[in-house]
């Protein structure tokens, strides 16, 4: 019976495969029927080649493919068979974006505090509805809203030290 299946070429940790037509009894790495491709799993990014159509000729005869072979070539019909993983930022940069966020939340809640102290200070009173003249309402101005002063930062300059000398 004949298979479709890996043959090991390469160094260790340097691998590089073969994708073969071989009886299933035979050595992996031993003489083969077809070559139908190869695999570079070790090289970035990835290096995957299937000749599509002897591929499919060989399954037509009745070639079976390994598990491992049905699955990469399922990957090499797709767009993007090895797509890039995403790299995880640095130390460098994580501790800089949570300084950055720490550095906003302090300065939002000063300024939420004093957007609501003048609102506090001036209670707004219900009054109950009653009918009015039109002429006593266009005389009657409502009160104009003060609008909370922003205060600025002081920037503290650091004073500097002078050493002393002394004089013989």
């Amino acid at each position: 019976m004949l298979k479709i299946k890996l043959a090991h070429f390469g160094k260790r940790n340097q691998s590089h495969f073969r994708i073969v037509v071989n009886e299933a009894r035979d050595k992996r790495d031993g003489s083969y029927v077809a070559l139908l491709g190869h695999y570079i799993p070790a090289q970035e990014p990835k290096i995957l080649e299937i000749d599509v159509k002897a591929y499919q000729a060989w399954i037509a005869k009745g070639a079976q493919p390994t598990e491992t072979v049905a699955n990469l070539f399922e990957r090499y019909q797709s767009k993007n068979p090895f797509p890039a993983k995403p790299k995880k930022p640095s130390r460098k940069t994580l501790a800089k974006a949570e300084a950055a966020k720490k550095a906003k939340a302090e300065e939002k809640p000063a300024e939420e505090i004093k957007i609501e102290q003048p609102a506090e200070k001036t209670p707004v009173e219900e009054t109950p509805t009653e009918e009015k003249p039109v002429e006593e309402a266009t005389v009657e101005q409502a009160p104009a809203e003060e609008k909370p002063v922003e205060a600025k930062p002081v920037e503290e300059t650091p004073t500097e030290v002078v050493p002393v000398t002394e004089e013989k």
